[in-house]
């Protein structure tokens, strides 16, 4: 059985739904042009910020920035830059923080980051670096009051022993100054509820946003989820199944999907969303549109 359920669209019309997009910078001018598109194709929704992932390397890290640049100077969407503690020395990172700070940018999401080597490899910090998100996020604040996001598992990091440790850790991050949770993206909403009542029971009071994937591709999807400890349910596979050829029926379903998931949290008390785009607009923009998200003329309609 689903943990989601479907809710009538006039709740959900009347819902202060607002929501936050994740892209990932281009590597060519190809994938630059389909990652604009995507921008203006969502922002008209008014997401409350837009992020952009960041990766080591000096390389990932100038596409990063340049996207953030041209997000600031072309739109008036709010960028978050995403900062890892991953091949770089505290003066290094500490140089690009304040030129986020000189730029214009108030909000960074700060995270340990992957291996050098890929997911799932053994994670050494950098010698002369930031070893862990909790010594980045205090000292990003040391250089300048940053808007802080951090991320949270509801189904624990995959390198994480316990969910004592899994808490331990976030709260590390918080008391260091992080001022919300974004959370890797989950499919069983009771799994998140569960997550929640840890937060609370340890003391954590900062917003928490759940992470909302819209699958575009179901095999890619459960791919990088086994990697990154995301759990697939039976039934979610049974939508599926058999669609591998079918990209419209694909859409039409992820839509469906992703939509009762933000209806049931919405029943369950949340109104506030992050959704990772993977620099697609379609998907996004459907379930935002759907949930009433957009201009006042939209939300007019929606509610009549």
């Amino acid at each position: 059985m689903s943990a989601i359920t479907s809710r009538r669209s006039h709740e959900v019309a009347n819902s202060p739904i607002t929501a936050s997009f994740e892209f990932f910078p281009p590597k060519s001018d190809k994938m630059a042009e389909t990652l604009w598109g995507t921008v203006e194709r969502l922002a008209p929704l008014n997401p409350s910020f837009v992020s952009v992932t960041y990766g080591a390397g000096g390389t990932t890290r100038e596409r990063t920035h340049k996207t953030v640049a041209r997000i600031l100077k072309e739109t008036d969407l709010a960028p978050a830059a995403h900062l890892t503690c991953v091949g770089a020395s505290r003066e290094e990172v500490d140089e690009i923080v304040r030129e986020y700070w000189d730029l214009g940018v108030r909000h960074l999401v700060a995270l340990r980051g992957d291996p050098l080597e890929g997911i799932g490899a053994r994670y050494v910090p950098h010698e002369s670096g930031y070893p862990y998100a909790t010594d980045l996020v205090a000292g990003i604040k040391k250089i300048a009051n940053f808007d802080i996001s951090v991320s949270g598992y509801p189904e624990r990091h995959p390198e994480s022993g316990s969910w004592q440790s899994e808490i331990d850790n976030l709260k590390r991050k918080v008391d260091a100054g992080a001022d919300r949770i974004i959370t890797q993206y989950f499919f069983d909403n009771d799994m998140f509820d569960d997550y929640m009542e840890r937060i609370a029971a340890a003391g954590i009071n900062v917003p928490v946003i759940p992470g909302i994937l819209p699958i575009q591709n179901f095999e890619q999807t459960m791919v990088f989820s086994a990697k990154c400890g995301t759990s697939i349910p039976q039934w979610l596979a049974r939508r599926f199944a058999g669609l591998a050829h079918d990209p419209d029926t694909r859409k039409l379903v992820g839509v469906s999907i992703a939509c009762e998931q933000v209806m049931d949290l919405v029943d369950r008390g949340i109104n506030d969303f992050h959704f990772y785009t993977m620099n697609r607009a379609d998907l996004t923009f459907a379930i935002c549109h759907m949930l009433g998200m957009g201009s006042p003329e939209t939300k007019e309609d929606l509610a009549a």
